[in-house]
């Protein structure tokens, strides 16, 4: 599967910043004792969506578009906080290890910025790093799914990171309707929509999909096609934020349910 490739904002001169910081780890007391390499590599595949989601609910609450935003940030947050201390105690390999390193160092400084109120102009400041965030847990991914080396771990991987996909459309629709619109933000945009098609496509192929899996993709099919609709109508300048964050929503379900069947079959 073809890495994450988006641009960081930060660069290595902020991530060498962040490394030299001392921190206070936003981790509970206790971790699960074990996972499933299958299991493993859902969850960090999760931490992917999460990134996206938490900025997708940050933007929410600051256009005060959804009553509950701000739980959803919240629920967010702590799903990620809970499952980086699975994902710590699975670690294996020094490389492993030093890439949770990295995450938790991310972590620390973007999580404590989701307590104070929602702000436009910070809004864009928390997106870069919740991108260079998404770019770390990333990496950790395709490093489980190395060790893993099965064809089925590759699935989870690509699955998983559909979820990734549809919060990230979600994500800068909202930040551009909130008018934070820019190039770069554009072409990111674009690049999610064909990277959730082709991969949608390539999933439908897989050769050990199960029946459930393939009628579960068909229905991803169908809500795809709703959001066509949105992403049409963006063309002619009309903003639809709740068609799109209801269409994405209702396929990051979906596609978290077909993750968890890939996972299985690992």
């Amino acid at each position: 599967m073809t890495p994450f490739r988006e641009p960081l904002a930060y660069g290595l001169f902020g991530l060498f910043s962040l490394l030299l910081v001392s921190f206070t780890p936003y981790l509970p007391a206790h971790a699960a004792p074990s996972l499933t390499m299958g299991d493993a590599i859902d969850k960090a595949g999760r931490q992917r969506m999460l990134t996206q989601r938490m900025i997708k609910a940050y933007a929410l609450a600051g256009m005060d578009l959804k009553l509950d935003a701000g739980v959803e940030l919240n629920t967010a947050a702590d799903l990620f906080n809970t499952q980086l201390a699975e994902l710590t105690a699975f670690a294996a390999t020094p490389e492993e290890r030093a890439q949770i390193d990295k995450i938790t160092l991310l972590w620390n400084d973007l999580r404590p910025e989701f307590d104070a109120a929602p702000n436009v102009d910070r809004g864009g400041e928390l997106n870069d790093l919740a991108e260079l965030l998404l770019r770390e847990s990333h990496q950790l991914v395709l490093m489980l799914e190395k060790r893993s080396g099965t064809v089925a771990g590759k699935l989870v991987n690509m699955s998983g990171r559909q979820r990734m996909l549809s919060q990230r459309i979600a994500k800068i629709y909202l930040l551009q309707t909130w008018g934070l619109g820019s190039g770069v933000l554009e072409k990111h945009y674009n690049d999610a929509v064909r990277d959730f098609d082709q991969a949608l496509a390539a999933l439908q192929a897989a050769q050990i999909n199960t029946t459930e899996i393939a009628s579960a993709l068909g229905e991803v099919e169908k809500n795809w096609r709703i959001f066509g609709i949105s992403h049409f109508s963006q063309k002619y300048d009309t903003r639809v934020p709740w068609l799109v964050v209801r269409s994405m929503d209702r396929i990051l379900g979906q596609m978290n349910t077909i993750t968890g069947m890939y996972a299985k079959l690992h």
